[in-house]
């Protein structure tokens, strides 16, 4: 999942902001697949209007050996993880996409305040 309208739908200098992935599910259980990028949800900034968020889904032919850092509930790194280049590293295929909008509201300062390193 990810917000291709970080930090704003007006300047999308990120371009990709990494809200959550998981791979290696097996079937359709997603619940016994690896979490790579802990899921954090929607928290446009103040002021930034209606950002989309998009959900992708790909199919794996194998097994994926994931060397690099796992993304913890943390806002590390999740600017600079681009799921367009991992998709082509691990040759995944796009099966489907999803999306929904969303804006700053009240819970936004709840979520960041969550957060280690904001």
């Amino acid at each position: 999942m990810v917000d291709p309208d970080a930090p704003s739908r007006a300047e999308p200098k990120y371009r990709e902001w990494y809200h959550w992935g998981v791979i290696n599910v097996p079937d359709t259980n997603l619940n016994e697949g690896e979490v790579v990028a802990t899921y954090i949800g929607a928290g446009p900034p103040q002021g930034t209007g209606l950002h989309r968020y998009v959900i992708l889904i790909y199919e794996q032919n194998e097994r994926i050996q994931f060397t690099e850092d796992h993304l913890g509930f943390s806002m590390k790194d999740r600017p600079s993880t681009k799921v367009q280049q991992t998709a082509k590293k691990h040759n995944l295929r796009l099966l489907a996409g999803a999306c929904f909008q969303a804006e700053y509201d009240d819970y936004v300062p709840v979520l960041y305040s969550k957060f280690p390193d904001t």
